[in-house]
């Protein structure tokens, strides 16, 4: 049995539950900016988030390099908004740091698909060969101004206890 092969499963894992992740925490997100604590999508996005980070480690290159920065921020924050979410059950100050640490690890998600995809979609790739070209840089800035946006709204409108 050839090593590309586990490796190549793996990388479809990882992409699988990167997406999963990416939409169930659309879903959660909104859930938070209209007030709702979905638990369900919560459940999924939490454990696919976790998963991505932790199945991204194995893959190559080998070494410590920025994509597993993120790995490692995300697993912080997402140990952060589990907490919250399921030991301080969103009491008091645990709900804003539910807010950030969730949306903020979904943020992570999308900018490393952001990523992703202007380097492997031939289209992207052209616009922004070394991704600091301005096409590459805008959309990054877009994407996170957005979830400034975004994760500002969900934080002065979730609040599960009165729900």
């Amino acid at each position: 049995m050839s090593w590309e092969t586990p490796s190549a499963l793996l990388l479809q894992i990882h992409i699988a539950v990167s997406i999963i992740g990416i939409l169930s925490g659309l879903v959660v997100l909104f859930g938070l900016m209209t007030a709702k604590a979905l638990r369900g999508w919560t459940a999924a996005f939490l454990g696919a988030s976790v998963l991505t980070s932790v199945t991204g480690f194995p893959l190559p290159p080998f070494g410590f390099d920025p994509p597993r920065a993120v790995g490692v921020i995300s697993l912080v924050l997402l140990a952060v908004a589990v907490a919250a979410y399921y030991v301080f059950r969103l009491s008091h100050a645990w709900r804003l740091l539910y807010v950030g640490a969730a949306t903020i690890a979904l943020y992570l998600n999308v900018f490393v698909a952001v990523t992703q995809a202007f380097e492997k979609l031939p289209v992207l790739r052209s616009l922004a060969p070394t991704q600091s070209e301005p096409p590459f840089v805008v959309a990054q800035l877009a994407v996170l101004v957005v979830f400034i946006v975004l994760i500002v709204i969900a934080a002065v409108r979730f609040h599960p206890e009165t729900t």
